[in-house]
């Protein structure tokens, strides 16, 4: 079975499974940008709570993260863990924002993927995962975003090999899959939502119900049902 015609089946099954995800929870795309920069490394209830000082604070705008100094804003996003980076990284995309774009942020989504991709990644702090989330989420931009679960799951149903890196797994998907925002969204979400609660480090197999997708099943858990581990 071709690799294209695999996602998409493994795509519409866990979307069966588990329903539209919803991504991101932001009631504007500063919000979500906030919460791209600040999930690095930590737990999304702990962005949640960050976000929610910023909220109550009145800085959750980026002319108020530029205006306000850095202490303040890392005391408030404590909860989300090496809070003096990140403190600088959301004062250091407002500057570009600011410098670039006037402090616009759809001036700037304006500019097309292929020139804003390196633009972001030019920002200190800011890494691929970050900057794609950023274009995905908040610039309803057609790029897919990896992470760890994206790779686990893609290897494990051995469609990638053992270690790929990053840039291997964006282009795999963004080369086998119509661009397409709605479908970048909720495929990477769904991804993560089935690792997180199935598919883990040491996986739930016997709640997998997306093992078997066609004649395709997922290595991982064919070779745990030869050592009869695994109804």
């Amino acid at each position: 079975m071709e690799d294209n015609i695999i996602l998409l089946k493994l795509f519409d099954r866990m979307l069966a499974v588990y329903g539209p995800r919803k991504w991101w929870p932001a009631k504007t795309r500063f919000e979500v940008i906030v919460g791209a920069i600040l999930t690095q490394n930590v737990s999304w209830k702990n962005v949640k709570m960050a976000i929610s000082n910023l909220k109550a604070a009145g800085l959750l705008n980026l002319e108020a993260i530029l205006n306000t100094d850095k202490q303040l804003i890392a005391g408030l996003i404590k909860s989300s863990r090496y809070y003096n980076q990140k403190a600088e990284r959301l004062k250091g995309f407002c500057r570009f924002v600011k410098v670039n774009y006037g402090g616009s942020l759809s001036r700037m989504f304006k500019q097309n993927t292929i020139n804003l991709r390196p633009e972001l990644l030019s920002i200190k702090g800011i890494g691929k995962e970050t900057a794609d989330s950023i274009l995905l989420y908040a610039g309803r931009k057609p790029t897919f975003v990896s992470d760890a679960y994206t790779k686990r799951f893609l290897c494990r149903f051995g469609l990638l090999d053992s270690n790929p890196g990053y840039d291997a797994i964006r282009e795999y998907f963004m080369s086998r899959l119509p661009r397409d925002v709605y479908l970048y969204n909720e495929f990477h979400a769904l991804i993560d939502h089935h690792s997180y609660g199935v598919c883990k480090a040491k996986p739930d197999c016997s709640r997998c119900r997306i093992k078997n997708v066609g004649k395709h099943s997922c290595l991982f858990y064919k070779g745990l049902s030869k050592s009869n581990r695994a109804p």
